[in-house]
């Protein structure tokens, strides 16, 4: 009896007809939505504790630094141990870092110091965790669901962004921070359940020993240099991270520096990029599936598009066009992430997808992190309308120089293959 995720339609959802993958989703939502209250929460604390948009961007640059030096050896780690058990003690680790901030803030131990130093921890074994979830859910389906395997995990995460965040909010305000931080953590321990019941498919004994580690490392990055559309969709990534990723990094400053909208304000804000960026999951699904090797134009449009609403959040004093604006950005950046994700993955072998997805998380991650450090630092000290103008404007000038230069080599590859 043939499926009905056989059909066309239905193909990006096909991830679902494998019950492994089911459990995986069913427990991730919990953790989920644990990250989107525990990234609110964290952030509404250094804007408590400092009321500065540097030291705002400073926490989400320590959280996300440690993936733009350790991931990509994390991910070389990740395609030479057994996947289940990477997921369990990296998972158990950030249950317990997540721990740390609810007695720390409880206690009344919390300061900047402290701050930073619990928001980095949680941002090495995070960027441990990155290349274990890339390579887990893949391993849970067939090769040709792995495109389906993307594009749901980016509805689940988004989800999450979308609910997380206000009932962070709204915890903060009606119980507290430190309940928000208990809960939290509590919410951790349905996913490590879950975990513990996946069979993932495992790589050959043989495969992941074979190679020395330095040489794996070399191997991974030499693939993604050598492979032409793995590296514009790096670029590409690069960008919309940094100003459209970094412009959502310092969402405390827009809520409370700008419109003192409080924690609530925050929440709201996250979630309405939560919202878009769930839309960007869906639109996915009715997508055309992806050619192998090929970067969709819409990828690029989507990154200029959201890059060009940045100026516009900047200058804003209207709260509801303010909201509009980050839903936007929201769906453009999960939508090129999408895209440009999946391009990359259905492109890979089991053994190679740790150490090149471990390079994309640290470009994403690490460009998103310098966004939030440098335009934080450009608000407090040129203002928040002028950082985001100037920022956004030179990321469309950017992005239409690669797309003049791009269609200029691609007319003198034709003029010379015509003139043979």
């Amino acid at each position: 009896m043939e499926s009905a995720f056989n059909y066309p339609f239905f193909m990006e959802l096909s991830a679902l007809s494998f019950k492994d993958f089911r459990v995986y989703v069913g427990g991730n939502v919990f953790a989920l939505n644990a990250l989107w209250m525990q990234r609110i929460t964290i952030g509404w604390i250094a804007w408590e504790l400092t009321s500065s948009a540097t030291f705002v961007g400073f926490i989400a640059f320590v959280n996300f630094a440690p993936s733009m030096i350790m991931g990509p050896l994390f991910g070389v780690l990740i395609d030479r141990v057994p996947i289940k058990k990477a997921a369990l003690v990296t998972q158990f680790l950030l249950f317990l870092i997540s721990l740390s901030f609810y007695l720390f803030f409880t206690f009344g131990l919390i300061d900047e110091i402290v701050l930073a130093i619990l928001a980095a921890s949680s941002g090495i074994i995070a960027s441990a965790y990155n290349p274990v979830r890339m390579s887990l859910g893949p391993r849970l389906v067939s090769h040709a669901s792995i495109s389906s395997v993307v594009t749901i995990g980016a509805i689940n995460f988004n989800l999450a962004r979308l609910i997380g965040p206000a009932i962070g909010g709204w915890m903060i305000t009606v119980w507290g921070v430190g309940m928000a931080l208990l809960i939290q953590t509590l919410c951790y321990l349905p996913f490590i359940f879950a975990l513990s019941l996946l069979r993932p498919r495992e790589l050959p004994y043989s495969s992941s020993i074979k190679e020395p580690f330095l040489s794996a490392l070399r191997s991974g990055i030499r693939h993604v240099s050598e492979n032409s559309f793995i590296s514009r969709a790096l670029l590409i990534t690069a960008l919309f991270a940094f100003l459209i990723r970094g412009t959502l990094e310092i969402l405390p400053v827009i809520a409370d520096g700008v419109f003192s909208k409080g924690a609530v304000g925050l929440g709201l804000l996250t979630s309405s990029a939560g919202l878009g960026a769930l839309f960007a999951g869906l639109a996915k699904v009715f997508m055309p599936n992806q050619s192998v090797g090929e970067i969709p134009k819409a990828a690029i449009l989507s990154t200029l598009a959201g890059i060009s609403l940045i100026p516009v959040v900047g200058f804003s004093n209207e709260w509801e066009l303010t909201i509009g604006c980050i839903a936007c950005l929201g769906f453009a950046g999960t939508f090129s992430a999408i895209t440009l994700q999946t391009a990359i993955q259905i492109d890979l072998d089991d053994n190679l997808r740790g150490r090149v997805m471990s390079i994309w998380i640290m470009v994403s991650i690490g460009a998103a992190a310098t966004g939030a450090l440098i335009m934080g630092g450009l608000a407090d000290y040129i203002g928040f309308p002028m950082a985001l103008g100037f920022a956004g404007s030179l990321g469309i000038l950017i992005l239409v120089i690669s797309f003049i230069r791009r269609a200029k080599t691609l007319t003198d590859s034709k003029r010379f293959f015509s003139t043979k």
